[in-house]
């Protein structure tokens, strides 16, 4: 058992300098023992050990089959693994390893919580400079409590009741009995409260918890336990009330800022000049609109970009990823998941040329739910959140020359219709009624893909697949840990909460009270951050597709701004289902959408629709490969190795008790 929930690693936290600002990374230290507890710095570092295991969501695969895999947002690509995990078949059980994974993970996290809380409220040396007074003592324990929180947040939401261990352990214990759900929440609940009251709410080094995380995660933990109907958390009548107080505790605590533009999230994602980037004059090489240098390097300038991203005052909570290849780890892969096979099928586009479009790894494609759900011409997310223009970063041998029967141009004859640097592909999202013909594709000189056109024949096709599809460009980055193109490890932060969510946690909470103009008035003011703004260039899909004019730069949030008629009445932009029909039932799915349109790919969707009791209905309705999910799919299986190595008073289980000790459905 020891190695499932009591192994307390040698694997420490210290702090490190980079580019003047302070985070945390984490150091190999093999030879400290238990005595180095007894010192300040050996319980320093023991504070910064407890945040390691944060960084494990976005370490792996894990990051997308356990929380983006086998729900509406996203269906598979064309090159997956795990694809149990989103079809819900016999490969989804107790052997899973990246279900052992994050209950090793969590139980690690929580059991160094449990002694650096035992160790610290014991300390007491007044000539300490680290730990000398209350207040340094009161923030690591306020540290602390927020891990051990979320680590049972992640935990209990996953698998629903668990073993709960409030103490520590550094022998071997086997009896571990399952808490209930009830019990857990609890425990969070407390946890974060203790934290919001310890934590100040603002901590110079960057990546540890501030009092403004503790009340995001208060008020979603409450959001969570109360939002159940039929099952069975601990809900209370006033757990809305709670969920609302925490977050506007967040909004309007002057520490967390919503950015004002979306695509500032995202910074270091996005070409030079986007929307409207600059490329080579056709039938001229030059380069593609971003640092080039046509090898794969790390583009020169993109990591200021990706820090500021990173230092961003929307980022309530972030694990934190470094560029220095002796701190890096195993650094944030979450950016080869999302992306399509870009280097293959698209003249004059190849993997190894650079790192700016990333490895395709071709894990998901969004569904039509999503692809459905957002307002093109007036939100600005959709275009700001996913990747429709891919430029040049090779001559192709026997590339397209024009002729003079397709040349604009004379002088064009012979030149490339696809030149270095230039637009090579194009995908378009359009609308059966705004099907590109085929003689509107024959137009272009690059690779056009549209959702929808019609061959010869005036047949209605889809131009999308699972292979050319829209990238999800939000994890992208250009920067790795070394300039190798086949590197993976990715330097930039994964973000755990942010303020936009905090105002939909905020929303959700008043529209479950009934008070709906309190709600809508939380969703717009993140509506009014994605619509369009005045003197902004729109996305060139705003006048090409949209319907739009080229030099219209007003704003579009007259367009955007919600209200209850989009959950009163069966509006056709949210697509209900069709069991949806009260006004009460409706908004909880407006919310749903809402999510999506705000954080779709943030890892959250799986959580999201457990905790509304959505998942069944939605993965089966807007998810076509989730085939095989079952209601028990609202859990995941415990881990077998758990269930074997457990105890009753001193025994191995038998196989009832085994039964018993798993999650229904899993047997």
């Amino acid at each position: 058992m020891q190695k499932y929930i009591l192994l307390l690693t040698a694997s420490l936290m210290v702090i490190y300098s980079t580019s003047c600002k302070k985070f945390i990374e984490e150091d190999l230290v093999s030879t400290l023992t238990y005595d180095h507890y007894n010192t300040d710095q050996g319980l320093e570092d023991l504070v910064r050990s407890a945040y390691t295991p944060v960084k494990w969501k976005f370490e792996n695969e894990q990051a997308y089959t356990l929380w983006n895999f086998g729900v509406d947002e996203f269906i598979l690509g064309d090159q997956f693994n795990h694809s149990y995990l989103n079809t819900y078949d016999a490969g989804l059980n107790s052997s899973t390893g990246f279900l052992n994974g994050m209950w090793t993970n969590n139980y690690s996290g929580i059991n160094r919580c449990n002694l650096g809380l035992e160790r610290i409220s014991a300390y007491s040396n007044p000539a300490s400079s680290l730990l000398g007074t209350q207040a340094q003592k009161d923030q690591r324990l306020g540290e602390l409590y927020f891990l051990r929180g979320l680590y049972y947040f992640q935990l209990v939401q996953q698998f629903g009741g668990v073993p709960l261990v409030l103490e520590s352990s550094s022998g071997v214990r086997t009896d571990f009995a399952r808490a209930s759900v009830p019990a857990i929440y609890e425990v969070v609940i407390s946890d974060l409260r203790n934290a919001s009251r310890l934590l100040a709410p603002n901590e110079a080094a960057e990546g540890r918890a501030t009092k403004g995380a503790a009340d995001h995660f208060l008020a979603k933990a409450y959001l969570t336990r109360g939002s159940a109907v039929t099952d069975v958390r601990g809900q209370k009548a006033t757990d809305m009330d709670s969920a609302a107080y925490f977050a506007e505790q967040v909004i309007n605590g002057g520490v967390f800022v919503l950015e004002s533009d979306y695509r500032n999230l995202w910074n270091g994602a996005y070409v030079k000049g986007y929307p409207r980037p600059t490329v080579t004059p056709i039938g001229s090489d030059g380069q593609p609109p971003y640092n080039f240098n046509g090898a794969s390097s790390i583009p020169s300038g993109e990591i200021g970009n990706i820090q500021a991203a990173n230092n961003s005052k929307e980022v309530i909570f972030a694990a934190q990823f470094s560029d220095n290849q002796n701190l890096a780890g195993t650094g944030n892969r979450v950016h080869e998941y999302f992306l399509m096979q870009y280097d293959a099928g698209i003249p004059g586009l190849v993997r190894s040329a650079d790192n700016w479009n990333g490895r395709p790894y071709r894990r998901m494609s969004p569904s039509a739910y999503t692809l459905d759900l957002f307002d093109y011409r007036n939100d600005s997310r959709f275009y700001k959140s996913f990747r429709m223009a891919y430029y040049s970063n090779t001559i192709p041998a026997n590339r397209a020359l024009f002729t003079a029967s397709d040349a604009p141009d004379p002088s064009l004859v012979g030149k490339p219709k696809v030149a270095l640097g230039d637009t090579a592909a194009l995908f378009v999202m359009n609308t059966p009624a705004t099907a590109l013909t085929t003689v509107q594709r024959a137009q272009y000189r690059y690779m056009v893909f549209a959702r929808y056109y019609r061959d010869a024949d005036n047949a209605l096709l889809e131009g999308f697949n699972n292979n050319k599809y829209l990238s999800l460009q939000k994890h992208q980055d250009p920067v790795r840990v070394t300039s190798n193109f086949n590197e993976e490890r990715g330097v930039r932060n994964g973000i755990l909460a942010r303020l936009g969510e905090t105002y939909l946690i905020a929303a959700e909470a008043y529209g479950r009270k009934g008070n709906y103009v309190k709600a809508l008035e939380y969703v717009n003011k993140v509506r009014e951050r994605a619509a369009y703004h005045d003197g902004e260039p729109k996305d060139p899909h705003y006048w090409m597709f949209d319907g739009g004019a080229y030099d219209d730069m007003n704003s579009t949030y007259a367009n955007m701004i919600a209200t209850t008629a989009l959950f009163t009445t069966n509006a056709a932009s949210e697509q209900y289902p069709p069991a949806v029909t009260t006004t009460e039932d409706r908004f909880i799915h407006f919310m749903l959408n809402e999510r999506t349109r705000e954080l779709c790919g943030e890892l959250y969707r799986w959580e999201d629709l457990v905790r509304t009791e959505t998942l069944y209905d939605r993965a089966k309705l807007f998810n076509k490969d989730a085939t095989g999910i079952a209601p028990h799919h609202k859990l995941r299986p415990v881990p077998q190795l758990q269930i074997d190595l457990t105890t009753v008073d001193g025994q191995p289980m038998n196989a009832e008790q085994k039964r018993a000790y798993q999650n229904p459905g899993y047997d």
